[in-house]
């Protein structure tokens, strides 16, 4: 702590040895000709091209500002360029507003669009904590619009999202569950709303995207956010709110392997007031798979009340139903001694007899936001979340050469979590200097039950399950009966489960010099985690933050981060020790610039992360129920990310990443020894991506669109790290996407086709003597059409 404070007293001596420079500030608002406010418009203070971005309500300022003429020039897409000149005085606050001229037919069509671009966003989300435009955070943050998922047609967070961020990955797909993501070397935590619901491994239930505004995906730890994160970062789900926007949409979707599904998204308000306002998501999917015996039906609702108490307060209510009837999680996997790819890809190891999978996934959120004045905000948030899965899980007891023994064991679950946090948003002067104070407190408590204890061999040793000529329907040892007469937190045993809970305290404070085009930002955060199970373990950790932003202009930042990271971690031993929580820290330089006005931006970092404790999946034990820990890791690369508009027509999301991490420590258990300096699992060395729409904007033609899309994962490390060096590597990885749209007014009609080249795309691992892979779909497609009302 002393280390924090030194620093923190030696900048506010700077303040007072200062002294009181008489300056004066700016604030100002701009709304749309209906009088909402209008989001990240461009803001220009002449002379001296001091520039900002209007925040959510519309509103912007600039402090500290030397007596005398100045003009204010307000910008905005496709939108005529407004100035006002003001007269500057000392110790005076001067308001200048501004209304941006649209016709009542225009602004029927580009009210939304208005407050937020559909590609590209300037200000950090609102579940971030964060109160400052993107550009000026010491830390690379990607976020992915709405618009930018729907026209690329991705249906959940498991298909599709990733190919919009650097360097990040998907391990594994386990039927939709979850999403399990990779991101500069490690496992990334899943946040949504600002809450890490990470109840266990295998866990969230992967979000639909209809219920999606936008995601947040944060590279580095992120103390200013919770206590729990992962060094390497994560991503945050940010659900949809009412925008008091009257205004609807709904789709339907039909593709490959019996794909239909439709959604509505119903937008406004219940009362002539504007105080209760309304969002209600609804969607129904029915899917199978290419391969046999595979499916995954889904539906969901999602209700969201907000009601201003005030002008200045407002309460929110949401509440997300899920539920899923899905085929055996584990038929995703093939198994093979001879290598990856060997079997045909429609191989399965699932059989028509064995019972679904269902899981129902239900949260109530409740967010409260006080704003005392211009300088300060509250905002406050409890949440319950409540998980249930009655199911199986297929796993061989034995392969060979051309046969092997299926097994399946029971998968029952029952999790829960509790969330609570608040956080108070301060900006104001002192002296010459700008502050931006976040001072939070966050918990949660979080306990998940699994019955793993029933197992049963489908076929049986004079019987085996051909591989090369199978037969479905009748295994020689019968389908299994499970025992589910008691609770399943009896039947979980010692095994399984899992419970923790944690609370932290946090304060940053970011010092604005130079009219706040240097920026250094000073923090710290106190966490304490104690383990709910077993021997009740806890650790308790005070971790700093140190970053320094610079504004070279109004469009473009150079930054550089260190920061530190404590993360209560879950999962079950062999050896019955106790899993310890991961320490970490990062350090981290980068140069962001938008280009065009904000139309487009792009990002570039460097950055190296050292993970002490980290789990890893025990390679003696390959259905992945235990973890070993590795001593310490050591990851490095860099990462550059565009999107945006560049041409009128034409958008492009494209990235780039190359990632090392290995292993630089072993602890003292035994499955960890002789790892010094291998790669840690799960990551790609190279990826690189991109995604373009190229829209025509008139004539004959005008709303016809073309897209494409590449995918490309160099250099890919096996999902174990135990394995022999006698086994082969997986190959590189390259994936062609395309389409064609229409979009006019109200209507848009998409047609995606995925996978062009018809490749036999796969990632896997190996374990003891022989390969176990998950194939990907041959070429596929999906037509959708949405309607905006």
């Amino acid at each position: 702590m002393r280390y924090l404070l030194l620093p923190l007293l030696l900048l506010y001596s700077t303040v007072i040895l200062a002294g009181e420079e008489i300056t004066g500030s700016i604030k100002g608002k701009i709304t749309t000709s209906d009088h909402r406010p209008a989001e990240s418009v461009s803001v220009i203070l002449s002379p001296g091209a001091r520039g900002t971005i209007t925040d959510e309500n519309g509103e912007f300022t600039f402090h500290k500002i030397k007596p005398g003429s100045y003009k204010i020039a307000v910008s905005f897409n496709g939108y005529e360029t407004q100035e006002q000149t003001v007269i500057v005085e000392g110790n005076k606050t001067h308001e200048l507003n501004f209304q941006l001229r649209l016709s009542e037919k225009q602004l029927q069509e580009v009210i939304v669009t208005l407050n937020r671009n559909p590609y590209t966003t300037h200000r950090t989300s609102p579940s971030l904590r964060l109160n400052e435009p993107l550009l000026e955070v010491p830390q690379n943050i990607q976020v992915i619009t709405a618009k930018a998922l729907a026209d690329q047609q991705v249906i959940s967070m498991s298909d599709g999202v990733l190919r919009n961020v650097s360097g990040a990955v998907r391990l594994e797909h386990w039927a939709d569950m979850y999403t399990n993501v990779f991101m500069r070397g490690s496992r990334v935590s899943a946040f949504r709303n600002g809450m890490n619901v990470v109840m266990s491994y295998w866990s969230p239930l992967t979000e639909d995207m209809s219920i999606v505004d936008h995601i947040d995906f944060v590279k580095g730890p992120s103390g200013f956010m919770m206590a729990v994160g992962d060094p390497a970062g994560f991503y945050n789900v940010a659900t949809k709110k009412p925008t008091g926007v009257t205004k609807g949409e709904v789709g339907i979707m039909m593709g490959s392997y019996d794909l239909y599904r439709g959604n509505i998204d119903l937008d406004g308000k219940l009362d002539s007031a504007g105080r209760l306002l309304y969002r209600f998501n609804a969607m129904g999917q029915t899917k199978n798979s290419f391969r046999p015996y595979e499916y995954n039906n889904r539906y969901l609702a999602s209700p969201v009340l907000t009601y201003k108490l005030d002008d200045k307060s407002t309460i929110t209510a949401e509440f997300l139903y899920q539920k899923v009837k899905t085929s055996d999680v584990g038929s995703y996997y093939v198994f093979s001694p001879k290598g990856y790819g060997v079997l045909p890809r429609n191989f399965t190891t699932a059989d028509p007899g064995l019972e679904p999978t269902y899981m129902t996934d239900q949260s109530l959120t409740l967010n409260f936001q006080h704003k005392f004045d211009d300088h300060w905000k509250l905002t406050v948030q409890g949440a319950y979340f409540s998980y249930k899965q009655q199911g199986t899980d297929l796993w061989p007891a034995y392969v060979g050469a051309d046969s092997m023994i299926r097994g399946v064991s029971n998968w029952d679950v029952e999790s829960t979590g509790k969330f609570g946090q608040a956080f108070l948003n301060g900006d104001i002067q002192t002296g010459s200097i700008q502050h931006r104070i976040i001072i939070g407190v966050d918990g949660n408590s979080k306990e998940y039950w699994a019955d793993w204890n029933q197992y049963h061999t489908l076929d049986t040793e004079e019987e085996k399950f051909s591989i090369y000529n199978p037969v479905y329907g009748s295994p020689s040892n019968g389908y299994p009966v499970w025992d589910r007469s008691s609770d399943i937190r009896q039947r979980a045993g010692q095994w399984g489960h899992i419970a923790q809970s944690y609370t932290g305290v946090y304060v940053q404070d970011e010092l604005g010099f130079f009219n706040n085009r240097l920026r250094v930002t000073l923090a710290g955060r106190y966490t304490y985690v104690k383990n709910l199970d077993g021997d009740e373990a806890t650790a308790k950790k005070f971790t700093p933050r140190l970053g320094l932003s610079y504004s070279i202009d109004h469009q473009t930042s150079v930054y550089a981060l260190y920061d530190q990271a404590l993360v209560p971690q879950s999962g079950i031993r062999k050896d019955g020790g106790t899993v310890q929580p991961l320490t970490g820290n990062n350090t981290e330089l980068g140069i962001k610039r938008n280009w065009a006005d904000g139309r487009w931006t792009t990002s570039l970092s460097a950055y190296r992360i050292l993970r002490n404790n980290e789990n890893a999946s025990d390679p003696g034990d390959p259905t992945g129920k235990f973890i070993v820990q590795l001593g310490q890791t050591r990851a490095t690369g860099i990462e550059f990310d565009l999107r945006g508009e560049i041409v009128r027509g034409l958008t492009l999301t494209a990235n780039y990443a190359y990632t090392d991490s290995k292993i630089t420590k072993a602890d003292t258990s035994k499955a960890s020894q002789g790892t010094i300096g291998n790669k840690v699992p799960g990551y790609a060395e190279h990826t690189a991506n991109a995604w373009l729409n190229y829209q025509i904007g008139s004539g004959v033609l005008k709303g016809l669109g073309i897209s494409a899309g590449a995918t490309f994962l160099g250099h890919r490390n096996m999902w174990e790290w135990g394995t022999s060096a006698d086994f082969l590597p997986l190959p590189d990885y390259t994936k062609l996407d395309g389409g064609i749209f229409w979009e006019q007014n109200k209507i848009r009609v998409s047609l995606n086709v995925f996978n062009l080249a018809d490749k036999y795309l796969y990632s896997g691992a190996a374990y003891d003597t022989y390969y176990y892979y998950q194939a990907e779909p041959g070429r596929n497609w999906r037509l959708g059409m949405t309607y905006k009302f």
